[in-house]
């Protein structure tokens, strides 16, 4: 009687009844409508990393001139060898991973040990820090560029520039508000019973932090590698700013230079292995990202 109940309520709340659905008109009309949807996204998303990968292999001549059509006078995989070594697209594809990798690093530090600090530990101003956190949230980024610049340049206490060192990139990648927001609001909803109990039995806040809140945070820590991957990845203005010499730049900011000095297939090539990352970095975390229990659960509340 349950189940009837039940199966009673969800089809009572249904868009469509199940009387309805058993008509043929309706079923094979939503039914078709679903699949055109779904074909209309598949190629909406997926086109263009296509013709991309596509061009990348075809001819400079041949993409000009037929754009759509599959490989009219074969396929050149050379543009992907020119690309890698005349271009230097190696170089500046690991300058890119490194960048990556060393924001990634500092944001993850960052934030789950702030939002550890603000979530479990409690201290008596952690409602104003948290404040002060959402605060600096409404804060467009543009404005930070000039006092950030200035401390880049000059940088208190150190006395040393940071122009040209992977450390302008890395340090200011920390001081991300919203990753620690977001990692302390997954905090929150972690079981406070475990807390109590590895604190009798003995366990410290460093303990407690590596032993166990960072293996019941997988979810939020794969959240925020994607955003810290990606902002990293696509980001312009800043290392254009503070790395000056061509050698240490990403590709974010070679890539124009790169279109102004090559031919279209080696550019396309170039584009497509820069865009590769991104892509793997989506489909490792796809998982934690898509099942919404890092996101959801952290933004609940």
């Amino acid at each position: 009687m349950r189940r009837r109940a039940r199966r009673h309520d969800v089809t009572g709340h249904a868009l469509i009844s199940a009387t309805d659905w058993r008509r043929p008109s309706i079923r094979w009309g939503v039914g078709g409508a679903q699949a055109v949807l779904l074909v209309g996204l598949v190629v909406i998303g997926l086109g263009p990393l296509v013709w991309l990968a596509k061009s990348a292999i075809t001819p400079t001549v041949d993409t000009i001139t037929h754009p759509i059509s599959l490989f009219p006078h074969g396929a050149a995989w050379s543009n992907l060898r020119d690309a890698w070594t005349r271009v230097n697209v190696g170089r500046y594809f690991w300058n890119t991973v490194v960048l990556a990798i060393g924001s990634w690093v500092s944001q993850i530090v960052v934030a789950t040990t702030a939002g550890f600090a603000l979530s479990v530990l409690r201290p008596k101003y952690a409602k104003l820090i948290n404040a002060l956190l959402l605060t600096t949230l409404f804060i467009p980024a543009v404005v930070l560029l000039v006092p950030l610049y200035i401390e880049i340049v000059r940088p208190p206490l150190i006395h040393h520039t940071f122009i040209d060192s992977y450390w302008a990139i890395w340090l200011p990648a920390g001081a991300s508000a919203f990753n620690v927001v977001l990692v302390k609001r997954f905090f929150d909803n972690l079981p406070r019973e475990i807390f109590e109990a590895a604190r009798m039995d003995g366990a410290g806040p460093v303990r407690l932090f590596a032993s166990v809140v960072l293996p019941m945070s997988k979810p939020i820590l794969g959240v925020v590698s994607v955003f810290a991957v990606l902002a990293s990845w696509k980001d312009f203005l800043w290392p254009l700013l503070v790395l000056t010499d061509p050698n240490r730049q990403p590709l974010s900011v070679r890539l124009p230079t790169i279109q102004s000095q090559t031919e279209l297939g080696v550019f396309l090539a170039a584009l497509f292995i820069a865009s590769l990352v991104p892509i793997a970095g989506f489909f490792v975390f796809q998982r934690s990202f898509l099942r919404g229990t890092g996101l959801g659960g952290a933004l609940k509340g």
